[in-house]
């Protein structure tokens, strides 16, 4: 029974140490992405679409797992991707020349809508019911990304790397909530997640502009 207690304890402490990692990493997730659209002045390859269900699905599931009493370790990288999905979604919109009235609205609407969930006053009972269309939402959102690409041929403005660390997190979050809750909902959502974001860096990679060579 000692031993059963011991083995459990090193268990918690090695997730611990993952959700440590993957917070960590979460804090540059998206900041490769930004800074890349910013170095080529260009959205070519990105879907709008994609980072709208992207965003309402990490919206949900930080609010699921707030109003749920988690521990905030399983999901503190909602609040830090969200935060950084918010300012690619910005840059995406400045270099589409999209900027303007119907823009603040659809983000006071957005806002509005989020103060709701966390706050209490939109019902538990329809984040519980929202929840479940997460993954298929958050999975077609990558998929929408995915054949953007491979429609283009050119993957200029994608990062790797930010693929590479999405791809990263969301498997060390299968083992994370597996050890904390087991919620079924949770793990379905991150193993999708890591299909779809490991697909998306090789397609990211594979057409991926050469520089070109100097001639002599």
């Amino acid at each position: 029974m000692v031993l059963l207690k011991e083995e459990f304890s090193y268990v918690q402490l090695f997730s611990d140490f993952l959700s440590i990692i993957t917070i960590s990493l979460c804090f540059i997730l998206k900041v490769p992405q930004i800074l890349n659209i910013l170095k080529v002045k260009s959205t070519t390859g990105m879907n709008m679409i994609g980072l709208l269900m992207e965003l309402s699905s990490y919206t949900i599931m930080l609010s699921y797992n707030f109003r749920n009493g988690y521990a905030i370790l399983t999901y503190l990288e909602y609040p830090i991707i969200l935060v950084q999905e918010l300012i690619l979604i910005l840059c995406v919109l400045y270099y589409n020349k999209q900027l303007g009235l119907y823009s603040f609205l659809g983000s006071g609407l957005y806002f509005t809508i989020f103060f709701g969930f966390l706050s209490g006053i939109i019902p538990r009972e329809l984040l519980t019911f929202l929840v479940p269309f997460c993954t298929p939402v958050g999975a077609s959102s990558k998929v929408v990304q995915l054949l953007t690409i491979l429609k283009s041929k050119n993957s200029e403005c994608i990062s790797i790397l930010t693929w590479f660390i999405s791809a990263f997190t969301n498997l060390t979050r299968v083992f994370t909530i597996f050890v904390d809750s087991a919620d079924v909902t949770l793990l379905l959502n991150f193993i999708v997640n890591v299909t779809l974001s490991t697909s998306i860096m090789i397609a990211a990679y594979y057409y991926k502009p050469k520089p070109k060579k100097s001639e002599d």
